[in-house]
């Protein structure tokens, strides 16, 4: 099992897609990783040697923001959003999407289970 950058990634996979299981390391940024430390991007995790696997977290460490650090400068931007009172930091308060998407029908995931609102059955009727 190789780390990189204090994530375990999985031994099976080619190290293109390994990569992808670091904060911060998408498919685009994996490959350009692995051109900067000349590693092949078909080769497993598995057959690589210690010296490739070191030469992957020193490009990572000099060029790229990752795991712990990348999480903590987002959280504290979003931080800055909400105390700064922006629109962005209000619909972040409000667990609402922030990016203008519609939130009359669609918007579940970032709203919740659907909630009944009372007071909406319709009444029965009664003789008069």
């Amino acid at each position: 099992m190789a780390r990189i950058s204090g994530v375990t990634i999985p031994n099976e996979k080619q190290i293109r897609y390994a990569l992808a299981y670091v904060y911060g390391i998408g498919d685009k940024t994996s490959v350009d990783i692995l051109a900067k430390a000349n590693v092949e991007q078909t080769v497993r995790v598995k057959d690589m040697s210690d010296a490739e696997i070191s030469r992957i977290q020193d490009v990572i460490n000099e060029n790229y923001m990752v795991e712990g650090e990348l999480q903590r400068v987002v959280t504290a931007n979003i931080k800055r959003l909400k105390d700064i009172k922006a629109y962005r930091g209000d619909r972040h308060n409000r667990n609402l999407p922030s990016r203008g998407q519609r939130t009359k029908t669609n918007a579940r995931t970032r709203r919740g289970k659907k909630l009944t609102v009372g007071g909406t059955a319709k009444k029965a009727l009664s003789k008069t």
